[in-house]
């Protein structure tokens, strides 16, 4: 486990200096040279030109950081979680992401749609992305930051869909069931564009087209412990009338209920959750 993690990590780090390194020089001999890197990272050389500017209006992102606090060197950017999905594919983790503390106060963030409601609908209501990439030919083994994923009306009372942990490997995708942080994202959108209809699209069983984490709310649990809030009426009144803010959580900031322990971590992650963004099927 420490391997994938350690892999992970120096990815971020590797690429970080690699794009600093980048935009310190004005030289063509350095562009060219980043440009004959960036395939072997299996990347685009579009890579640093995303996001775009502005949003595609067609693609219902949360806008708006409500509460966020940690500060984790080079991933401390708030904006970083709204202001696009830069997905890299399923081999390479984003570094548009801000990211989260492992516990604590800065283990949690809260997005919003700027007012707007997110609807309950058929299937999948919204997709979480974070930087999670396959660390082995296995399909099922990946770098992960599994986060636990809560809805909102008020802000006040949150209700969450009781994520459950197996006990087994933390990078076996299976272990976890009903976190965030678990599939790679493919959605990039500068170089891999869809539209906000194909996002939702099933492709390979559990994954999406786009990639990232899908969620519906029907899959609310009002027996989940950790939603303190959280009754059969709010979660009525949620799959009724739709949710505006949305919490995610580094799963090592939370209790598995199954063991009385939090939710496992990977050992040597110097950082918890990394947010992309979340983009929602239909506003209101």
């Amino acid at each position: 486990m420490q391997v994938f993690t350690r892999l992970k990590i120096s990815s971020y780090l590797f690429l970080w200096v690699l794009v600093s390194f980048s935009h310190c020089k004005n030289s063509s001999s350095s562009g060219d040279n980043l440009a004959a890197l960036l395939p072997l990272l299996n990347l685009s050389s579009d890579f640093n030109f995303c996001p775009k500017s502005p949003l595609p209006s067609e693609i219902n992102i949360a806008t708006t950081v409500v509460s966020a606090s940690a500060n984790i060197s080079g991933f401390s950017d708030k904006n970083k979680a709204v202001n696009g999905i830069c997905g890299s594919g399923e081999l390479v983790g984003s570094l548009d992401v801000y990211a989260l503390d492992i516990t604590g106060a800065g283990a949690s963030m809260i997005l919003s749609w700027g007012g707007k409601t997110v609807k309950n609908v058929a299937g999948d209501d919204f997709i979480v992305y974070d930087n999670s990439f396959r660390v082995s030919d296995e399909s099922n083994t990946y770098a992960m930051d599994p986060s636990v994923i809560q809805v909102s009306i008020d802000n006040i009372n949150y209700c969450g869909f009781n994520p459950s942990y197996t006990g087994g490997s933390v990078n076996l995708m299976n272990s976890w069931t009903r976190f965030g942080g678990l599939r790679p994202v493919y959605f990039n959108m500068t170089t891999k564009p869809f539209t906000n209809g194909e996002l939702f699209t099933k492709t390979n069983g559990s994954f999406l087209l786009g990639g990232g984490d899908g969620f519906d709310l029907e899959n609310l649990d009002e027996n989940d412990p950790n939603d303190i809030g959280c009754n059969a009426a709010l979660i009525t009144n949620i799959k009724t009338n739709g949710f505006k803010f949305i919490k995610i959580t580094s799963a090592a900031d939370v209790n598995n209920p199954n063991t009385g322990n939090k939710f496992p971590w990977p050992p040597g992650s110097y950082n918890g959750s990394d947010i992309d963004g979340v983009v929602a099927r239909e506003l209101q």
